[in-house]
C-alpha cells in the first residue's frame, strides 16, 4: 500500500513511531501490514526501539514479508518496559485469523480507557469503480493531539500516488483530530496511518482534480466521524461537546476561538452540570488570543432539533433556564459562537469535564 501518516508533535515521542518513520523513508512511504499493542506505550524505554523493531520482524516472518514492510504501534502506560513474549506468543493466531471480517476484533483489542471500539466506513465512486476507504481509532484520555493517547488507522482500495496521499492526510487533521481535545494532553503516541493498495481499479490519482476532490470529501467524513467517537468517549464524559464558531476572519481564527472553548475546563465543568453558564464560553473566547469585538457576540446552544440563544451582541438574552438546562443534558451538545466578523468557520470536538475523568486517571496505573 502508498502508506501516509502523521504523527504527535510532542517531543517525548514513542518508540514505534521512530520505527514507523525509518520504515517509510526505507520503503519510500509503503506498507503492507500493521501490528498494534494496547496497555505499554513503550515509550521512554532503553530497549524501546529494539522492541518495537522485534515485533516488526516477528510479524514479517509470519507474513513472509519484510520487516521494513510492517508498520508498528503501542498505546497505554508510559514508562514500563514492554514484555514481548505474549506478543511473539500472538503473532501467529493473529496472521492466522487475519480477515476482512476481523475488524471489530481489531478494533477492540487496541482500546485501553475507551467504553466502546470505534470504526466508520463509506464507498463511493471514482472513474466508474466502486471504492472504499474504512478507518478505526482508539482515544479517550491524554487526547488533545497536534499532529492521545490516541491511534487511528484508515483503509482504502483507491489508486492514489503517495504524495497525494500524504497530502490529503496532512490537510485534513488539520480540520479534524487536531480540532479534537478531552483533557488539553498531548500523548506521546498519537499517529494516523492512511494505506491505499488501489485495488479498486480506478485510474490511479496522481494530480490534484475531481477524483481528488471526491477522495478527499470521503476521508473528511471518516475523519470527522471518527474524532466525534473519540471526544464522546472522553474519559468518565457522559456528552459529546462541541463547539462551531462562525462570522470568523480567518479560518485559523475560527480553529484557534473554537478550540479554546473545548479546552476550558470551566465550560466542560458547567457542560457536565448541564448549566447554561455563558460567560465561561465568552471568557474562553477571551482569552484565546484572538482580537474580536465581544459586543458583537452570539451564543447558541443546539441538541438535535431544539435550539436556545442564550447571548446577543455580547449580552443576555433572557432565555429560560428550564429549556437551556433540557437542551444541556442531552448526549450531544452542540455551541455555537457568531464572531461577526467574517465568513470564516471551524468546529471543534470535545466532551463534558465528569468527577470520573479524576478517578480514573487518579488509579490509572493501579
Amino acid at each position: 500500500c502508498n502508506t501516509a501518516a502523521v504523527y504527535t508533535q510532542n517531543k517525548v515521542k514513542g518508540a514505534p513511531i521512530l520505527v514507523m518513520k525509518k520504515h517509510l523513508a526505507a520503503t519510500g512511504g509503503k506498507a503492507r501490514a500493521l501490528i498494534a499493542n494496547s496497555k505499554n506505550a513503550n515509550t521512554c524505554n532503553a530497549d524501546g526501539e529494539e522492541k518495537a523493531e522485534a515485533m516488526c520482524k516477528l510479524t514479517a516472518g509470519a507474513l513472509g514479508i519484510a520487516p521494513e514492510e510492517v508498520m508498528v504501534m503501542s498505546t497505554g502506560v508510559i514508562g514500563q518496559i514492554l514484555p514481548l513474549e505474549p506478543i511473539e506468543k500472538a503473532i501467529p493466531v493473529l496472521c492466522e485469523k487475519l480477515s476482512p471480517n476481523g475488524n471489530l476484533e481489531a478494533a477492540t483489542a487496541i482500546m485501553t480507557t475507551d467504553t466502546v471500539s470505534k470504526e466508520v466506513a463509506v464507498s463511493f465512486t471514482l472513474d466508474g469503480k466502486t471504492c472504499h476507504l474504512g478507518g478505526m481509532a482508539k482515544g479517550s484520555g491524554m487526547i488533545h493531539p497536534n499532529m492521545a493517547t490516541m491511534l487511528c488507522f484508515v483503509t482504502s482500495d483507491v489508486a492514489i500516488s503517495h504524495e497525494l496521499l500524504q497530502k490529503a492526510l496532512s490537510d485534513d487533521v488539520v480540520d479534524t483530530f487536531n480540532m479534537i481535545s478531552v483533557d488539553g494532553d498531548t500523548s506521546t503516541n498519537d499517529s494516523v496511518l492512511l494505506l491505499a493498495n488501489g485495488q479498486a481499479g480506478n485510474a490511479e490519482i496522481t494530480e490534484v482534480g475531481e477524483d481528488y476532490e471526491i477522495f478527499c470529501e470521503a476521508l473528511n467524513m471518516i475523519m470527522t466521524e471518527l474524532s466525534k467517537k473519540i471526544a464522546g468517549d472522553g474519559e468518565g464524559a457522559t456528552c459529546l461537546f462541541m463547539t462551531k464558531v462562525v462570522g470568523a476572519d480567518t479560518k485559523e481564527n475560527a480553529r484557534i476561538l473554537a478550540k479554546s472553548v473545548i479546552c476550558s475546563s470551566l465550560t466542560k465543568a458547567a457542560i457536565f452540570g448541564h448549566d447554561a453558564n455563558w460567560g465561561r464560553i465568552l471568557c474562553a473566547l477571551g482569552y484565546s488570543g484572538v482580537n474580536f469585538d465581544p459586543e458583537k457576540v452570539d451564543i447558541t446552544i443546539c441538541a438535535g432539533e431544539a435550539s436556545l440563544q442564550l447571548v446577543a451582541d455580547g449580552v443576555d438574552t433572557g432565555y429560560s433556564e428550564e429549556a437551556a438546562t433540557e437542551i444541556l443534558s442531552q448526549e450531544e451538545v452542540l455551541v455555537t459562537c457568531d464572531m461577526k466578523m467574517g465568513s470564516e468557520e471551524a468546529t471543534a470536538y470535545g466532551c463534558d469535564l465528569t468527577y470520573d475523568y479524576v478517578r480514573i486517571n487518579g488509579d490509572y496505573r493501579s
